[in-house]
């Protein structure tokens, strides 16, 4: 049952509540229909079943069917739907059910979405928010378990976030639907049932910087979504072996907050970068270019990286498991890392 806790003894009016990650996403959209009638939501059963993970349970029965819109099994018709209704000066988010399923609305999203600002001079921008699920761990198999945020964060014109906290699953929102041009904002299934405190006062948040998560002096660790927590628990495990770890939340997949990351390293002069994506021509690889070409000289070692295994995700639990990054296999890498040098 959600709490209202007071922030401090002092009795400022600010309040934090305990809720979840799923609860914060559908705050933040009920607050952002509230404010602006220009908002609507559409997507695959977005209505009456709330969504695949309930992130829009009940919004229908407050606001309507014209602006909670059940929608055919068809990515590229409804996408394009929410292009046009965008141009047409609408403030659609979009929900797909996974990002594997978006792959039927690339042409609409990087042939559309992300170049109709500069095709056309800078005379029309596309104000898009789709919303998709990403990330492995709950026996989906192949076709609903890929994280495939590198392919978008790879396209000029588009935005690309993940938020990890229950804060940014309620803040982060606002923001992405303040920006003229199109937001893709990737979810990871295993944190919809994640509770935390929200701090209900904070405000839109900036989406383009990075947050760290776990202060450290020894090695950054680098993640997004769902291997933030993962990096936060292994900082943990290697505190116990005496190695402190910084852990950097990106939160922003384009553009990098380079900077950030930059700042963590030449401090610690190490770097494992973690990413739930394949390794090759992923994410992984392209903050470990980055890492390198900014900090090779402050760099005790070279750049590691703990990726998922070269294969579709598996059905099976063990495998499933066995194929994408955990705790143990990111606290295995730093230690050869230090051990070692790489």
């Amino acid at each position: 049952m959600t709490q209202t806790i007071p922030l401090n003894a002092a009795g400022d009016d600010t309040t934090t509540i305990e809720t979840t990650y799923r609860d914060a996403m559908r705050t933040a959209i009920r607050q952002a229909m509230l404010d602006d009638e220009r908002v609507f939501v559409m997507g695959e059963d977005v209505a009456d079943y709330g969504g695949t993970y309930a992130v829009t349970k009940g919004l229908h029965e407050e606001f309507g069917r014209d602006r909670v819109r059940n929608t055919p099994l068809s990515e590229s018709g409804f996408v394009g739907a929410g292009i046009g209704a965008a141009l047409g000066g609408m403030r659609p988010i979009v929900e797909i059910m996974t990002v594997n399923f978006s792959l039927l609305a690339l042409d609409q999203i990087v042939n559309t979405a992300a170049t109709l600002r500069y095709m056309s001079g800078g005379q029309f921008g596309v104000p898009l928010v789709i919303r998709m699920t990403t990330g492995a761990g709950r026996q989906l198999a192949a076709q609903h378990s890929h994280s495939l945020e590198a392919w978008y964060a790879h396209v000029p014109g588009l935005r690309v976030v993940a938020p990890t906290t229950i804060d940014d699953a309620r803040w982060m929102l606002p923001t992405a639907l303040a920006d003229p041009d199109p937001v893709i904002i990737f979810e990871h299934n295993a944190l919809y049932a994640k509770r935390g405190v929200l701090d209900s006062g904070r405000g839109p948040v900036d989406i383009e910087r990075a947050a760290i998560r776990r202060a450290g002096d020894d090695v950054t660790l680098v993640a997004s979504a769902g291997m933030v927590d993962k990096a936060v628990a292994a900082s943990d495990q290697l505190a116990e072996l005496g190695i402190s770890a910084e852990v950097i939340d990106l939160r922003s997949l384009r553009p990098l907050d380079a900077s950030t990351v930059q700042t963590s390293v030449e401090r610690t002069h190490h770097a494992v970068v973690i990413d739930e994506g394949w390794r090759t021509a992923g994410l992984s690889a392209e903050l470990s270019a980055s890492i390198t070409e900014r900090c090779f000289w402050t760099l005790d070692a070279p750049v590691r990286r703990v990726a998922a295994a070269e294969v579709p995700i598996p059905y099976a639990s063990h495998l499933e498991q066995h194929a994408i990054p955990q705790t143990d296999d990111i606290v295995d890498a730093t230690t050869r890392l230090l051990e070692t040098g790489r």
